[in-house]
């Protein structure tokens, strides 16, 4: 048992170690770009709405403009500057990545019991922020874009580790 227990801690610290470097890219990608270069991403996710400007960009930032681009609606007014740029993801996808950063290291420090009313408290305020988006004419505000994507984050990982655990114990 102490061996699979091992190789779950082990594959937190490589999830951990992976959030971690894609939200510094995600931060680090328009801090490489001349000031002012990118600005007015509009668009809508799975749509491919920005290619003139990410073809003038470094290979770094392309990247994640490009994987931006292709799952983010990128709207300027959701969105953090940085070096005067606007980033490859919203808000809300942005506190998403800091939640799965602070989730995997708590989770790597500390082994909450499982409940799924936590998760529920995790999870349920970007669905209903994000939800009531999609079918009304209520209009989120930036701030509490990015604290529900941080608690989704947050919840994401503890879910996943729930299930690693769970898998382990079988």
């Amino acid at each position: 048992m102490p061996k699979a227990f091992d190789y779950v801690k082990r594959t937190k610290k490589i999830l951990a170690v992976i959030f971690i470097v894609w939200l510094a890219l995600v931060f680090i990608a328009p801090a490489t770009l001349p000031s002012g270069s990118v600005d007015n991403l509009d668009g809508s996710a799975g749509n491919m709405d920005n290619m003139d400007v990410i073809s003038e960009m470094n290979p770094l930032a392309a990247v994640m403009y490009i994987l931006g681009d292709a799952n983010c609606h990128q709207m300027t007014s959701n969105s953090l500057y940085i070096n005067g740029n606007e980033m490859p993801f919203c808000i809300r996808d942005t506190g998403i990545f800091i939640g799965l950063v602070i989730g995997s290291l708590i989770s790597l420090f500390a082994a909450p019991r499982f409940r799924w009313v936590v998760l529920a408290v995790l999870i349920l305020p970007i669905l209903i922020d994000g939800g009531a988006q999609m079918v009304s004419d209520y209009v989120s505000f930036n701030q509490l874009r990015l604290v529900t994507g941080v608690l989704c984050g947050i919840g994401v990982t503890y879910f996943l580790g729930y299930l690693a655990e769970s898998a382990v114990k079988k």
